[in-house]
C-alpha cells in the first residue's frame, strides 16, 4: 500500500481552520541565505520569510553557530526561576533600542503573548477593562488578542475579558476619509478617537494598541504622524498608548527601527517577536519600569527567554546592527516600492501599493473600481510559486498580496523577484491588464 501524502495525513490530525498556502501546499526542507527548496527538489526565492520572522534568511553562521554552542552546554531551559546570562543581555540591548525611559523587558514565546501581557500589563495599571484597537487590526489568535482584533477573518469568538472600542487610522485604502489629503485624514482620525471615547466608553480606559503598519490587514499603512497626533488626545485622559511592533520591528521599514517612530512617538510599551529569533520562537514586551513593574501578583514564562531562544535572538540582533540591514531595508525598499508602481501603472487589478522598506502591500481589485479581487490576488500567488517566488497573502478581504523577503536580500535577488512578479500578473486574464 502507497504511503498516505502528507497533505491526507496533515487533514486527518491538524485543524480545518489551519490555513495552507497554495492548491498543492509545499514542504520546505532544505533552506540558505534567501532560497527555500520543498521536498520535491524545487527552489524558490522567498520573500514572505516564515511570515517576516526568518528576518537575516536562512543558515546564517554567525546565528547558528551561536545556538549550536549553546546546545553544546546541554542547557536548553533552565526557566526564569535561574539568571539567564542571555537573557539580561538581550533584554539590556532591547531596552535601550527601544527609546523607553527607565525601560524593562518580559520574554515570551511568542508575539500573541506578548500582545497578551501587554493588555494585562495596561488594564491593571489603569484599572480598567475598556480597550482602544484600530479598525482592521490583527493582535495575536489568544483570548485577549482576538478580542481586540479588528479583522472579520480573524476574529475566531466575539467573547473577550476586554471591551473594545475600535477606531480609524489604519486602514486608509477603504476608509471613508481615503481621499482626504494626509492632514485631513489625520485630523477625521483624532475627530472619531475623541467621538469614540466620549460615546462608547466611560472615559477611564486602560490603553490604545497599534500597529504602526497592519501586517495581516495587508501591510495597511497610514500616514505618518498620525499616531502623534492621537497621542495628544490619549495623555488627555490618561490611556496608555502600545505600539505592536511583532511585524515592523527591527528596521524592516528601513526609515526606522520601530515603526512608531515615524510618528515621532515614544509608546509606554512595545511589544515585539517574528524577526528577533530568525525562526526561533521569541516575543516579549517592553515597558516603563513604572507600568512593567504593576503587577502584584506573583508571575513567570515557563520558556519566555530560555537560554537557546535568546542565545540566537541576540546573535540576530547584533547580526542586524553589525551589516545595517535597516539601511538595507531602506535602499532596496524603495527600489522594491518603484518596481510595484510601475506594475500598477500597467496592471488595473493592482489597485493600491503600500508599505515600507521590505515591506510592501498589494491591493487587487476588480479593474475600474474597488471591488476586491480575491480570486486573482490567489491567481497571482500561484503562478509565482510555478515561477520560483514565495510570496504571501492576506487582508480583509483576502486580496492584498504581502512581500517581506529576508533583510539580507540582494540587488539581484530584488530584480529576479520582480521579473516573476510581472510574469505572474502577465499570466491574469487580459480583462485584469
Amino acid at each position: 500500500m502507497a504511503e498516505d501524502r502528507l497533505i491526507d495525513r496533515h487533514r486527518r490530525v491538524m485543524p480545518n481552520w489551519l490555513a495552507l498556502y497554495y492548491a498543492d501546499p509545499i514542504e520546505i526542507v532544505h533552506a540558505a541565505g534567501r532560497h527555500v527548496t520543498d521536498a520535491n527538489g524545487k527552489t524558490y526565492l522567498d520573500f514572505f520569510a516564515g511570515i517576516l520572522t526568518n528576518a537575516i534568511g536562512y543558515d546564517i553562521p554567525e546565528i547558528s553557530d551561536a545556538v549550536r554552542k549553546q546546545l553544546d552546554t546541554g542547557v536548553l531551559h533552565t526557566s526564569t526561576l535561574y539568571l539567564i546570562r542571555k537573557q539580561v543581555e538581550l533584554a539590556e540591548r532591547i531596552a535601550e533600542l527601544s527609546g523607553i525611559p527607565d525601560a524593562k523587558v518580559f520574554f515570551t514565546n511568542s508575539g500573541t503573548e506578548a500582545n497578551e501581557t501587554a493588555l494585562m500589563l495596561a488594564t491593571q495599571y489603569r484599572r480598567s477593562n475598556q480597550v482602544l484597537a484600530l479598525r482592521n487590526s490583527y493582535h495575536g489568535r489568544a483570548f485577549a488578542t482576538v478580542g481586540i482584533t479588528g479583522n472579520r477573518g480573524w476574529s475566531a469568538s466575539s467573547l473577550s475579558p476586554v471591551k473594545v472600542s475600535y477606531v480609524h487610522g489604519g486602514y486608509r485604502y477603504r476608509s471613508p476619509f481615503a481621499d482626504y489629503s494626509d492632514a485631513d485624514y489625520i485630523a477625521a482620525c483624532v475627530a472619531d478617537l475623541r467621538d469614540v471615547l466620549e460615546t462608547t466608553t466611560a472615559g477611564d480606559v486602560a490603553c490604545l494598541i497599534a500597529e504602526p503598519i497592519q501586517g495581516v490587514g495587508g501591510f495597511a499603512t497610514p500616514p505618518d504622524g498620525l499616531f502623534a497626533a492621537m497621542r495628544e488626545v490619549l495623555d488627555e485622559y490618561g490611556i496608555l498608548f502600545i505600539s505592536d511592533e511583532v511585524q515592523t520591528g527591527w528596521g524592516r521599514t528601513g526609515t526606522h527601527f520601530w515603526g512608531i517612530q515615524a510618528h515621532d512617538v515614544v509608546p509606554d510599551a512595545l511589544t515585539f517577536a517574528k524577526g528577533l529569533g530568525n525562526g526561533l520562537a521569541i516575543g516579549g514586551v517592553v515597558a516603563r519600569g513604572e507600568l512593567m513593574d504593576c503587577l502584584t501578583a506573583n508571575s513567570l514564562s515557563t520558556f519566555g527567554g530560555n537560554p537557546v531562544s535568546t542565545t540566537g535572538a541576540l546573535a540576530t540582533l547584533n547580526y542586524l546592527l553589525d551589516y545595517d540591514l535597516q539601511a538595507n531595508a531602506a535602499q532596496l525598499g524603495a527600489r522594491l516600492h518603484a518596481g510595484l508602481h510601475a506594475l500598477r501603472e500597467r496592471y488595473a487589478v493592482i489597485g493600491d501599493v503600500r508599505g515600507k522598506g521590505l515591506m510592501a502591500g498589494v491591493e487587487l481589485v476588480v479593474p475600474g473600481g474597488k471591488d476586491p479581487a480575491p480570486d486573482m490576488a490567489s491567481e497571482v500567488l500561484e503562478h509565482a510559486r510555478e515561477l520560483g517566488l514565495l510570496i504571501g497573502k492576506g487582508g480583509l478581504h483576502g486580496n492584498v498580496l504581502r512581500l517581506a523577503p529576508p533583510m539580507t536580500l540582494t540587488p539581484d535577488e530584488l530584480e529576479t523577484a520582480l521579473g516573476i512578479l510581472a510574469e505572474a500578473f502577465a499570466r491574469l486574464p487580459a480583462a485584469m491588464h
